[in-house]
Formats: structure tokens, sequence, C-alpha cells
């Protein structure tokens, strides 16, 4: 497998900001951040989610404590 040297990096991008403008590209950027912070923020969600059934699996069965009438004879 060829390793792209960081003088192809370069090309690369000069290459990628001729063709679509330097508007393009910064929104293209700014999109990809978002998308990843709404994926971290994802992972975080499922891990409360994850943590949160885990607590309640862990916790004991309720007890019943409705006290008991006594017969009066």
């Amino acid at each position: 497998m060829h390793m792209t040297s960081p003088l192809g990096i370069l090309v690369i991008a000069v290459v990628v900001l001729v063709l679509f403008g330097k508007g393009k590209v910064s929104n293209l950027m700014g999109e990809v951040g978002k998308g990843i912070n709404a994926f971290k923020k994802g992972i975080d969600d499922g891990k409360a989610d994850i943590a949160k059934d885990e607590a309640a699996a862990a916790a004991p069965a309720a007890k019943d404590v409705t006290p008991i009438e006594k017969d009066q004879a």
C-alpha cells in the first residue's frame, strides 16, 4: 500500500481548494465538525443510558411493607 507523502497531501489540498473554492471548503469542514460533535454526543448519551439501565437492574426489588391487620377476638 502506498503512503501519501506530505507533499502529496499538500497537492491534494490545493486541488480541492481550486475546484471548490475557499467558501465551500470551509462550509464543508464546519459540517464535518458538527457531525463529529453529534457523533460524540450520541456515544455519551448511549453510555449514560447503559449506565442508568445497569443501575436500575442492580437496585433491589421493591419490598411490600403493607402492615398486616390483626384479628380482634
